[in-house]
């Protein structure tokens, strides 16, 4: 059984998980309508890994014995500047999403839930991986500036990465 103190912290983390879903689908209907169709690519795939991500969590909330309670979401921001606000956001929200697992990894290790402090670990490894992937996408949007040409390669990388990125989130 699962402490109610734990199930109530991975329950708001399937929330930020449905809402990083939800961030990253306005973003790539942003940017299709744009005319950045690899980064659009990009992130509807991100957006779909995000989903696994929380599936992976409602999961395992109920196979501990919780009930994983889908709650309301906000509204996600559909205005950006350029292409390089969108992965600049994209990147704050990363390391605020890094942010709330660290503490939810807390909350499992102080209520001595070693086996939700494990489990978790897939995660904290993962948010490694996203900062430095968005960091590593904006160091390229630095380097090509505002000229089209960049930005138009930038796209295509993107698109690319798209292809090359599993959405699986861990084979749920």
């Amino acid at each position: 059984m699962i402490a109610k103190k734990v199930e109530t912290a991975l329950i708001n983390q399937i929330k930020l998980e449905e809402q990083s879903s939800r961030i990253y689908m306005a973003m790539a209907s942003w940017c299709e309508v744009n005319g950045f169709p690899g980064a659009a690519r990009f992130l509807y795939t991100h957006s779909d890994e995000e989903r696994m991500h929380m599936t992976k969590l409602i999961k395992y909330v109920n196979d501990k014995g919780g009930y994983a309670v889908l709650q309301s979401l906000e509204m996600p921001d559909d205005k950006f500047q350029n292409l390089f606000d969108v992965f600049d956001k994209i990147l704050k929200h990363e390391e605020f999403i890094t942010e709330s697992i660290n503490e939810l990894y807390e909350i499992a290790f102080k209520e001595r839930d070693y086996t939700t402090s494990q489990f978790l670990q897939w995660y904290i490894e993962e948010q490694i991986e996203e900062e430095s992937m968005f960091k590593g996408i904006l160091d390229k949007f630095r380097l090509a500036g505002n000229q089209t040409g960049g930005l138009f390669h930038l796209d295509k990388e993107l698109d690319a990465l798209s292809v090359a990125t599993p959405a699986d989130g861990g084979n749920v």
